[in-house]
């Protein structure tokens, strides 16, 4: 189902999507060595609960999960870069860790994830990392905007992250969003421009460009949720919600002003 949203659902995916931001940027500043995951996902929950919205996790159970992810925050840290399933695992200085957060309020969803080295002082391959995914994420961003098509939007994210010398996986990307979580069209991190669905106004997008240092091979752990590189190296992910407007694309996920 591809989604278009009225202006009135427009109004409460900003009140969503700055939500997820300021839930976001709450527990980057919370996490730091000593923190346990589940504390940050215990932090998580409290926080959607008591702005009186929902998490799109906690009772999530996709064909590819096992069974309902059960936590209300995706917490991957170094190899780890998709679904990671929060558990009792405490940070250390040093760690890449990626906090991935989508929650519904009002009836609209907004998804949005940041990648950050606890303790602040990443060695250059994490930085490196992160500051491709982040790139990308803005060139995808760019070229978001109404009678734009999927594969450009692929294309400029595949770009930076082909410039910056990672392979891709395309099995898990960006996607729609709307009053749930995942809806079509799949945006791929990489892609032909002038291919696939034309964007209208009032289209929400969860772009998420993310990136393993030397491979695009993934395997899962035994919670069957967390997505790790299959040859251990360190991972990153960065992800915002838009809106296609008249004029353009519309960052939905940004902290409260």
């Amino acid at each position: 189902m591809i989604e278009i949203l009225s202006p009135g659902q427009l109004a409460k995916a900003r009140t969503s999507g700055a939500l997820v931001a300021d839930i976001l940027r709450t527990l980057r500043g919370r996490a730091e060595a000593g923190t346990n995951l589940l504390d940050i996902d215990r932090w998580a929950k409290e926080m959607i609960l008591d702005a009186g919205a929902q998490s799109c996790y906690v009772d999530y159970a996709p064909s590819f999960g096992r069974g309902p992810f059960g936590h209300y925050i995706c917490t991957a840290v170094n190899d780890a870069v998709l679904h990671g399933r929060p558990s009792d695992h405490t940070l250390v200085d040093g760690d890449l860790l990626t906090l991935d957060l989508a929650v519904s309020q009002d009836g609209v969803a907004a998804d949005a994830a940041i990648s950050f080295v606890v303790g602040g002082a990443g060695d250059a391959e994490s930085t490196a990392l992160i500051t491709a995914t982040e790139r990308a994420l803005a060139a995808g961003i760019a070229a978001a905007g109404p009678g734009a098509r999927v594969g450009d939007l692929s294309h400029a994210i595949g770009t930076v992250l082909h410039d910056a010398g990672y392979p891709i996986n395309t099995e898990f990307g960006g996607h729609g969003i709307g009053s749930t979580m995942h809806q079509d069209p799949h945006v791929p991190n990489t892609g032909r421009p002038g291919r696939g669905y034309r964007l209208r106004p009032g289209l929400l997008l969860a772009l998420e460009p993310w990136v393993m240092a030397d491979t695009a091979a993934l395997v899962i752990d035994a919670d069957g949720w967390t997505l790790r590189s299959a040859t251990g190296c360190r991972t990153a992910h960065t992800e915002h919600t838009i809106a296609i407007t008249e004029v353009g694309a519309e960052i939905l996920t940004l902290p409260f002003r």
